[in-house]
């Protein structure tokens, strides 16, 4: 078990510009998105948008992964991110989201998501999830993974690959006519192997011209979770697996989320589009 001291917050830095070119998803600027009406099945072009608006947020992650190392700020990370996405004409969807203000979230050890980049200093030992989305030609893609920063102690470095793996598990389980219920009891029987906790108030969700359609994809068997799979569905998995509890705290800026026994929690995301034998990951890199 790590012996690393709790996260606390850092010093925010002032949002970072987007050029007046670059479109905005309908929600910037205002308090929250306007709800999503429209289907969760998407058409060939629809999809085609995503896969471009998916490889730009993965190779936006996997840009800013390759600065992560011990010295280095949560607020780099965002920024390398952030000016990737800008450079291939992509908005970084989740800045302005709800008042978010970074274009991306960097969630360390603790914390299982939407942690906020700041001045925090990557340490080493620390684990980084990194959760970027490009919003371009009107459509989303969302991904995440996390990573090793120095040398990590081997119950932390488990736990993120077993998490990795319960990601691949739970999108080779994906098939039209089954219900998405069979996503999180693929994970949920895998994390019950090792003791893991999996975490139930965050979820999957659907996505396209709606950053969370209001479809919802739990990462547990859930039994509420009936929908039907359909070719052209399109949403992410993103099961967040922690060392303890699922239960957690929120900070009091309204986002980060942490354990409530403050013990470690990996994640990884991609947004798919069901086939017609199985899944399509939209976000590689």
């Amino acid at each position: 078990m790590s012996g690393q001291s709790l996260l606390v917050p850092g010093e925010i830095t002032p949002v970072r510009s987007v050029p007046g070119n670059i479109r905005r998803p309908e929600y910037v600027g205002k308090p929250a998105p306007t709800p999503y009406t429209g289907p969760e099945i998407q058409d060939s072009d629809t999809v085609e948008r995503m896969r471009i608006a998916g490889r730009i947020a993965a190779q936006a992650m996997e840009e800013a992964s390759k600065h992560i190392a011990p010295g280095v700020t949560t607020d780099e990370l965002d920024r390398v991110a952030h000016e990737f996405m800008i450079d291939h004409g992509a908005y970084p969807s989740t800045l302005g989201y709800r008042g978010f203000p970074k274009s991306l979230c960097s969630s360390l050890n603790e914390v299982i998501c939407h942690g906020i980049p700041d001045s925090t200093v990557l340490r080493d030992g620390d684990i980084v999830n990194l959760d970027v989305t490009a919003y371009i030609n009107g459509v989303h893609g969302d991904n995440n993974a996390t990573y090793l920063c120095g040398d990590v102690d081997e119950e932390s470095r488990l736990l993120v690959e077993r998490t990795r793996e319960s990601l691949n598990r739970a999108i080779k389980a994906v098939r039209p006519g089954r219900q998405i219920n069979v996503i999180g009891r693929v994970i949920e029987s895998y994390a019950k192997r090792f003791g893991y906790g999996v975490v139930r108030d965050f979820t999957g969700h659907g996505i396209n011209s709606s950053f969370h359609s209001g479809l919802i994809v739990p990462h547990y068997d859930s039994p509420q979770a009936t929908t039907v799979m359909q070719p052209g569905m399109t949403f992410t998995i993103e099961p967040m697996l922690t060392l303890g509890t699922h239960e957690y705290d929120l900070w009091e800026d309204g986002w980060t989320v942490v354990t409530k026994d403050r013990r470690r929690t990996a994640q990884f995301e991609h947004t798919l589009v069901v086939t017609e034998t199985g899944a399509e990951i939209l976000t590689l890199p």
